[in-house]
């Protein structure tokens, strides 16, 4: 890890650079990055890219002990972290799981009124997309479900089998839009939850918002309305997105776009 740190201290221009890392390996970079900025008050960040299965054996947990205090052995913290120290660690470290090619295999979802329900596995290759009957597929967004954006579900393979996890939807759609978020903030209207984000893109104010609204009505949109203008969750915003039907002024149905910039080719 020395000699990563002695790399990095000679390379960095500025001590505000992202370091990134494709191959991270045990995550020895993220480490000495951490080090880095503990020892100069640096406010460097890392990005590490791995595919292998000790990304969740090893990196990750090394990742997690190292942002908590810097000396560490056979699995225990040796000291706390000095003042200076906590104050130069990170505040958050975001980790985003990939969806793999078995993973989206393992997803389709056919309409079984177009009499595609019989086809086999070695069918996939064919049929993987075609629009008219993938369309409910969760892996191609299964918009109807945004409905439901808390529990949105996806079969991922790993440990030997396949288990349902919840995707982050919301995240997901502020990648796609290109959101520099500044808060994250959730809400609570008598047991609806909601989950608000504010941040910009170029020179315009974001917001969008996130809410349970399958099954609602006329009434639950006007309540939904007015909880939004009590807590002044547009002010400011010079673009509202917002999923589901809604009564918020100026409010952009967010589902449009999230399919549109899941699907949109990649420009060069």
């Amino acid at each position: 890890m020395h000699l990563v740190k002695d790399n990095l201290r000679v390379s960095s221009l500025a001590p505000n650079e992202t370091v990134l890392d494709y191959f991270a390996g045990s995550g020895t970079t993220g480490h000495a990055t951490m080090d880095l900025n503990r020892e100069d008050g640096g406010r460097r960040r890392f990005i590490l890219a791995e595919m292998g299965h000790y990304f969740d054996t090893v990196l990750l947990p090394r990742i997690k002990k190292v942002t908590f205090t810097p000396e560490w052995k056979d699995g225990k913290p040796v000291r706390q972290a000095t003042a200076v120290e906590a104050e130069r660690s990170p505040r958050i470290v975001k980790y985003v799981r990939l969806e793999s090619y078995e993973d989206a295999l393992n997803n389709i979802g056919f309409d079984d009124t177009a009499g595609q329900g019989a086809l086999q596995f070695d069918d996939y290759m064919l049929t993987y997309m075609l629009r008219w009957e993938t369309r409910a597929s969760e892996t191609l967004l299964n918009v109807e479900k945004l409905a439901r954006p808390f529990g949105y579900k996806l079969r991922i393979h790993g440990d030997g089998g396949t288990h349902e996890r919840v995707a982050d939807v919301p995240e997901t759609f502020n990648y796609l839009l290109g959101l520099h978020v500044k808060t994250r903030r959730a809400y609570d209207d008598g047991g609806r939850r909601y989950l608000v984000y504010r941040g910009r893109i170029e020179h315009r104010e974001i917001v969008v918002i996130w809410r349970e609204t399958e099954g609602w009505q006329k009434a639950d949109l006007e309540r939904d309305k007015k909880f939004v203008s009590k807590e002044k969750l547009t002010e400011g915003a010079d673009e509202v997105f917002v999923n589901g039907d809604s009564f918020i002024r100026n409010a952009r149905a967010l589902e449009p776009v999230f399919k549109a910039r899941m699907f949109s080719p990649v420009e060069a």
